[in-house]
Order: C-alpha cells, then structure tokens, then sequence
C-alpha cells in the first residue's frame, strides 16, 4: 500500500484530547485500509468537535436534528475518489467524531475512551470506502466483522456490547 496521509484537526475545547489519539487515528485508518487492499495513496480528514457542531452537521447534511457519536463524508463513488492534484492521492473523505459523544459511549460500553475512538474511526473508515449499516441484513453483519477484525489487530478487543436494549 502507497502512502497514507490523515489530517487531524480539534475544534472543540470540552474534552481533552488524549496523548497517543493521533496516532491511535492514524493506526486505525491505516488497517482499514491494509485489511480492504486499498490500492495507491490516499488522504483522510479527522476533525474533533463538540455535541453543537456534530448536531449542525447532523441536521444540514442529514435533515438528523439531534448529535450523533460520528458522521462519516465520503468524496467517492464507486470507489472512484476526487484526486489531490498536488500529491496525486485518492481522497477518500472527512470523518467527524463528537468527542462528547465518544466519551460518554466509553463509559456506557465499559471500555476506555481509545477503544471507543478507535471503534468510531474505524467505522467511518468503512463507511469511506463505501459500507454501509444502515439498512441492517448482512451488510450490518459484514461491516460489524470488519470492525472488529480491524480493531483487534490494533489491540482494542471489544469488551462489550454495543448495543443497549430497545436498541436496533
């Protein structure tokens, strides 16, 4: 795999980001990417921001009026992806975490704030590249396993469900 270049950006003030997250992103993209043989170079946006940002982004692109844990902005279709003319990589997208929002999943899911945005990232990482959950059967199923494999590679072993009851 060719280079991989992830920009990662904090707009918010809430949460203190902790020692090793950027790197923890950066790991995470990577095995995405080495797990889904992409091919070529490739670029990545991750931008840390607080509940009111990610809820405005929720609303203006999702017609969604409430925050969510992370948003995911593919620049691809196909995987055909916008190419960076200046260093030639795909550009793959934009992935917004709600830092909020990952805290308070750690802490619902029993496991640290690193696993927890390491989940996120990873997830949206796939959601890049063109997986989707949404409509459940066994493209959820699909995504799910690809999550875990990633993210146990890293050493961040899901410890729990995530899910709660009455959840879908």
């Amino acid at each position: 795999m060719s280079k991989v270049k992830v920009i990662i950006s904090n707009d918010q003030k809430q949460i203190k980001i902790p020692t090793g997250v950027r790197m923890l992103i950066r790991r995470c993209c990577n095995a995405v990417l080495v797990n889904e043989q992409f091919d070529g170079a490739a670029e990545i946006s991750v931008t840390f921001v607080d509940d009111a940002r990610i809820r405005e982004l929720n609303k203006q692109y999702r017609n969604i009026d409430k925050s969510t844990d992370v948003l995911s902005f593919p620049l691809g279709i196909d995987g055909v992806y916008d190419i960076n003319n200046d260093t030639g990589a795909q550009m793959l997208g934009d992935i917004v975490i709600s830092m909020e929002h990952a805290v308070e999943q750690a802490k619902l899911y029993g496991h640290s704030l690193q696993r927890e945005l390491g989940f996120l990232t990873v997830h949206s990482m796939l959601h890049l590249l063109g997986y989707d959950h949404e409509q459940g059967g066994l493209e959820q199923v699909r995504m799910r396993e690809k999550e875990e494999a990633a993210l146990t590679q890293l050493g961040l072993k899901r410890n729990g469900s995530y899910y709660m009851d009455g959840e879908a």
